[in-house]
């Protein structure tokens, strides 16, 4: 650790890798709602089928999270997030090979690939988590997590006019595998740039000074042996049991409807619905993801603002949820437009209001227990992406069943109503969780 009179920005940095990693592990999870409106054909695939195959990624990372949670807590955040991208870049880069086989078998090995991504990728946003809590001071702790969670929709901005220009050009499997590549080579740039404050050596006393007197936890990768105690069933219970916790939860799993509509069924949407070809399907899935990706950075910035104005948790944190979901519901109006740019358009200001209203992971460095950040993590991210189980299937149902995506709009659209019924009736008011001892 350097020992200089400037505070140096090493946090800066690491959030900066953990947007990049983040982009990546967005973009793996969306490789087959690019390349699988070609691949749907070519391997004879129902609607119901792509439902199940673009579902498969989320029960396995629904499995992950309380284990993988409990890995980050027991042997650090580093270890565990490398091996994660390692193991999830490789089946995405598998998924390539499914097209040796047709129907019901094409499915099968479909469903297992991007069952193994979704179980490598499980400690990912819990291991971010815990990485923010460690490196950010509580006021600097909603953009530092804002900024992590925007790389969802500027994933598709970076990497979706890149696949559908590949599926275009050298066919659907090469997504996998330009994917795969991409994954692993980011492994090593990981590697080598992460470490915990106290052991990074770019670091100097006043940073850490700093980051520590605003209530970072910048011992917390230290104490990951002695944490791994902590993963008892009445703690386990504790977090389970919190009124306040439950109701995150709730929200999360609302969010995440949408959040599994855009990266499973909006580009296929924009296919069968709107007419598009599967590379303008691709870049104009970049115009909804980008206006996300706005308004990500910006919740995460009005909530730090309000916290640093007002002290309180709850008004920063609730009021851009609030305004957010509110903007999201305009999803709905799209039933009735007709027009393509207009859709576009309408699909920015929802996507624009999802991303200002995802502050569920600066809710959880605020909330968890500080002796189970990776565990609590999980377990909000369980809850949240039970939506990524439900949502393409329930949108996988009403389309075979309607011929129609409305349905599957209104299904979306109300799930931002509960989000904040959640917040404002469930979770109360927002504080630090402490475990009482057994």
């Amino acid at each position: 650790m350097t020992d200089t009179t400037k505070r140096t920005r090493v946090r800066w940095l690491i959030i900066t890798v953990l947007f990049i990693i983040t982009t990546i592990n967005y973009a793996d999870r969306a490789t087959f709602s690019i390349a699988g409106q070609s691949a749907s054909k070519e391997l004879g695939l129902d609607p119901v089928a792509m439902g199940y195959i673009l579902s498969a990624f989320a029960w396995a990372y629904v499995l992950g999270q309380i284990p993988g949670g409990a890995l980050l807590d027991r042997f650090g955040s580093k270890k565990i997030y490398v091996i994660s991208l390692v193991v999830w870049s490789l089946f995405t880069a598998l998924q390539g090979f499914a097209g040796f086989f047709t129907g019901l078998m094409a499915a099968t090995v479909l469903f297992a690939m991007r069952f193994a991504v979704g179980l490598g990728e499980s400690p990912s946003f819990p291991a971010n988590a815990r990485i923010v809590a460690a490196w950010f001071p509580g006021s600097e702790r909603g953009t530092a997590s804002a900024i992590f969670n925007s790389a969802q929709y500027f994933s598709l901005v970076a990497f979706a006019p890149l696949m559908g220009w590949l599926a275009h050009v050298f066919g659907w499997r090469s997504v996998f595998f330009v994917m795969g590549a991409v994954g692993v080579v980011a492994a090593i740039f990981f590697a080598k740039l992460i470490h915990s404050p106290t052991v990074h050596p770019w670091i100097n006393k006043a940073e850490f000074d700093h980051i520590e007197a605003g209530g970072g936890l910048v011992r917390m990768e230290e104490a990951s042996a002695s944490n791994g105690a902590a993963f008892t069933w009445p703690n386990i219970k504790q977090v389970l049991s919190s009124r306040m916790l439950l109701g995150v939860y709730l929200g999360q799993y609302c969010i995440n409807v949408l959040t599994y509509f855009f990266v499973t069924w909006f580009p296929i949407y924009l296919v069968k619905a709107r007419g598009m070809s599967i590379m303008e399907a691709g870049f104009t899935a970049a115009a909804p993801a980008l206006a996300g990706f706005v308004g990500g950075v910006f919740g995460g910035v009005i909530s730090d603002a309000l916290l640093k104005r007002t002290g309180s948790l709850d008004i920063a944190r609730k009021t851009p949820l609030l305004l957010g979901m509110i903007l999201a519901t305009c999803i709905i109006a799209c039933v009735w437009i007709e027009q393509e740019w207009l859709v576009v358009v309408v699909m920015a200001l929802a996507f624009f209001g999802k991303g200002v209203a995802s502050l569920g992971w600066a809710v959880v460095s605020d909330t968890s227990p500080k002796e189970m950040a990776g565990v609590t993590g999980g377990v909000f991210n369980t809850f949240g992406n039970v939506a990524g189980i439900v949502t393409p299937i329930v949108i996988g149902y009403i389309v075979k069943a309607t011929g129609s995506f409305d349905g599957a709009l209104i299904f979306v659209g109300a799930h931002c109503v509960i989000t904040i019924l959640a917040y404002f009736l469930i979770v109360g008011k927002i504080q630090r969780l402490e475990l009482k001892a057994a």
